[in-house]
Formats: structure tokens, C-alpha cells, sequence
């Protein structure tokens, strides 16, 4: 990208200098593009960054976990191309990474990884950020900086139609279940171990995963989010969804395992203020509307 710059500018100042003996009006228009164009540099040059490439915004994500982000073939919908293949991400991280790209005055770039290596791509600096459904724990906290929350998660239980769990009303009324939730996630690590007598399996690698699981008969119940749930029923007909309202008788967790943020290296202030910035013209409205379009055209919609 600094290259196309660095030749895009010298193709502006040999243009100027061709239309000198035209007069002055083709001279003050050419130097007024050199101007242009050094201004739109020097801005990208001061845009917040993380990975050594101010133009761009580099965001990792799993592109495995509908409806915050997954894997497509085409580009529709304005999904971003993943770097080092020919496939497209989109979904809700993605549209939230455009907006703050757009923001910036950056290019977005998509990093496909695994759940876990997220994180380490955030402090070792081979990403700017990281925007892909993770709650702000203090666990992650210790290792990487946080955005403001752009969206807030709330916990539901997955079970088929037909299981002896699919009337339950609360988190006791599961007592006895085989379990499972995904790999690193507070749906597996806090709210499993809080159902009487479960049979708590093996973590899963991936979202999908985790609902194949469930479909196939390994287990009677997921313990997920809300949007995970919902794009699940679009897919899986035969489950149900369980939510015990919040109250007493649901999983208790703490706001830190229900706020979603944007993770990105130890002391990047101003990456982090200027994504801050673009959260706070943001509505709770704002947030489920994006989500409610995540949703509609995720893949397993079609």
C-alpha cells in the first residue's frame, strides 16, 4: 500500500509538470492534486495502527462462528477478502470492522485464525485487533487492551424439540445433562459447571462444531449466546431454544462475561480511543439492527 502511495503521488507531480506550459490554471490545478494527495498520505500515515500498516485496518477473526463472522466463497453482501486465500469473511464483526475502518480512512483486511490463536496474533503484532465475539474477561484483559463493549451477549441454552430438557425453566431443570459449549468461551469455562450433575464433554474447536454435536445425539444441551442460538434454529429446525430470563434461576455471570469487545495490543491507546470514538455514536438499537441483518443472511439462511 505504501508503494501504490509512494506511485500515485509521483504520477501526480509528472502530471503537473506536463501541463506547466498549458498555462497557469492547469498548474494550479495539478498542485493542487500534489496537495491533495500528500494530505491523503500523511493522513494515512497518522491513522491508528498495530500491525505496521497504517492504511489498513488487519482484523483477525475465526470466520467459523455465524452469526459474528463466517466463510463465504463471493464477496456479496460486501463481504472482505481473507488474506492468503480466495474466500470472503462477513457477518457482524466484519460489518462492525468496515465501519471503523470507514471511520479511520483505512482499507480492512480480514486474518482468518483459530480461537485460540487470536490473542497471540493481537501481541505479537501480525493483526491490529481482533473484533470476533469475545467477552472481556479479566483473563484476556491481562494480555490485551479492550474496546468499549459493541455488543452485549446474553446466555441461552440449545436443546432439540424432543428431549426431556426442551421444557426446562431454569438452570436446575438441567441437572443431569451431557453438556458442551465451545473451546475458551465463558459459556464453557462458567455457566456449565453451574448445572447440577452434568456430564460436561470435551470442549468443542468451533461454534459449528458445537452444534453438530448436539444434533448428532453426543450431547442433550449447548450453552451458547443469543445470536449463536438464533442462527442455530435457521439451520438445526429440530432445536429449541431455552432462555431463563436473567433472573435467579439463569447462569450467573458477571457483566465482563457478557460484554463483547475489541481486543488489541497492550498500550495501543490510540487505536483504542479512536475506536472508542466510533462506538459512542453507536445505540443499543444500532448494535441489534446490524445483528438482526447478520443473522438474515448468514449462510445457514439460505
Amino acid at each position: 500500500m505504501k508503494l501504490k502511495k509512494t506511485l500515485a503521488l509521483g504520477l501526480v507531480a509528472a502530471m503537473a509538470a506536463s501541463f506547466t506550459a498549458c498555462g497557469s490554471s492547469a498548474s494550479s490545478t495539478a498542485a493542487e492534486s500534489t496537495a491533495s494527495g500528500e494530505a491523503a498520505a500523511e493522513a494515512a500515515t497518522d491513522a491508528p495502527d498495530g500491525d505496521g500498516d497504517p492504511t489498513t485496518l488487519t482484523v483477525a477473526m475465526e470466520c467459523a462462528y455465524a452469526p459474528y463472522n463466517w466463510t463465504q466463497s463471493d464477496d456479496s453482501n460486501g463481504a472482505v477478502a481473507i488474506r492468503g486465500a480466495s474466500d470472503y469473511a462477513y457477518g457482524y464483526d466484519v460489518m462492525m470492522a468496515k465501519k471503523i475502518a470507514d471511520a479511520l480512512g483505512q482499507n480492512v483486511q480480514i486474518v482468518k485464525l483459530d480461537w485460540d490463536s487470536l490473542i497471540p496474533a493481537v501481541m505479537s503484532g501480525d493483526v491490529d485487533c481482533v473484533i470476533a465475539g469475545q467477552s472481556i474477561t479479566a483473563e484476556r484483559a491481562a494480555q490485551v487492551d479492550f474496546s468499549d463493549p459493541y455488543y452485549y451477549a446474553s446466555i441461552i441454552t440449545l436443546t432439540k424439540k424432543d428431549s426431556q430438557y426442551a421444557s426446562a425453566a431454569s438452570v436446575a431443570d438441567l441437572a443431569g445433562a451431557t453438556a458442551t459449549s465451545q473451546l475458551g468461551t465463558i459459556w464453557y469455562d462458567n455457566c456449565l459447571p453451574q448445572i447440577p450433575d452434568a456430564n460436561i464433554l470435551p470442549a468443542q474447536e468451533t461454534a459449528p462444531s458445537m452444534l453438530v454435536a448436539l444434533n448428532s445425539g453426543a450431547c442433550d444441551i449447548v450453552v451458547t449466546d443469543r445470536p449463536t442460538g438464533q442462527a442455530a434454529l435457521v439451520a438445526y429446525p429440530d432445536f429449541t431454544l431455552l432462555d431463563f430470563g436473567g433472573g435467579d434461576n439463569d447462569f450467573q455471570v458477571s457483566d465482563e462475561d457478557i460484554n463483547i469487545g475489541i481486543s488489541m495490543k497492550k498500550g495501543n491507546t490510540a487505536l483504542k480511543d479512536a475506536i472508542n470514538e466510533v462506538l459512542a455514536t453507536m445505540t443499543a438499537d444500532d448494535y441489534n439492527t446490524m445483528m438482526d441483518e447478520a443473522i438474515s443472511v448468514q449462510p445457514l439462511s439460505e
